[in-house]
């Protein structure tokens, strides 16, 4: 279950000068509010269109975040971290285990929700008309499988809420939150896999 949707590691928060000095104080108070969060569910939407604008899938799932923790349930298959190992089960006999910092190259939507800009990207303010702001983002590791992220981040609630991703392929992702609740108890059991809970059969990868 490839969620391309996530996106970026943890912040370094040191000044770049190639980086638009507006993106960064929103992006700073986003970050910041993040932080002082009890704990994030949301439901999204992630849509797949290809270089032409055909709509390839639409998947519906739901996201809780707890500092560097996450769990993502997205079709049948779910993604669980504990800031040290993601497990990525597919749904039906399979749960692959990586360490975090194997996901680098990922776009998480963890990562997309947290911290991590100055780190990995080189930014600017798109645009500020209407209840959002747009920042425009290219990876400074070249090396990534996208090419640019658009960050749209509501001027209310200082969250982002909606990104789309193009990948080197012309292709672009789409993903967007809804039900956003920032204050929620959320056991630490919640982004560990469980195989008890499971199919007695699944293999495990490491």
């Amino acid at each position: 279950m490839g969620i391309v949707i996530a996106a970026v590691a943890t912040i370094g928060v040191t000044a770049n000068a190639q980086n638009d000095a507006n993106a960064k104080k929103i992006l700073d108070e986003v970050s910041a509010k993040l932080k002082d969060m009890k704990g994030v569910s949301a439901n999204f939407t992630y849509i797949s269109k290809s270089r032409s604008g055909k709509q390839n899938s639409s998947v519906d799932g739901k996201i809780f975040i707890k500092g560097d923790k996450y769990y993502i349930k997205q079709g049948a298959g779910e993604i669980f971290s504990n800031g040290t190992k993601t497990w990525n089960y597919n749904g039906t006999n399979e749960v692959t285990i990586t360490a975090v910092d194997d996901d680098a190259q990922a776009l998480t939507p963890q990562k997309l929700l947290s911290n991590f800009y100055d780190k990995d990207f080189s930014y600017k303010l798109a645009s500020s008309t209407g209840a959002n702001y747009t920042i425009a983002m290219t990876p400074i590791d070249k090396r990534k499988s996208y090419q640019k992220v658009n960050l749209f981040v509501d001027k209310v609630k200082k969250m982002i809420t909606r990104a789309t991703v193009l990948d080197k392929s012309g292709n672009t992702i789409e993903f967007a939150l809804k039900n956003i609740n920032t204050n929620v108890a959320i056991p630490d059991a919640t982004f560990v896999f469980n195989k008890s809970k499971y199919n007695k059969n699944i293999e495990v990868i490491e």
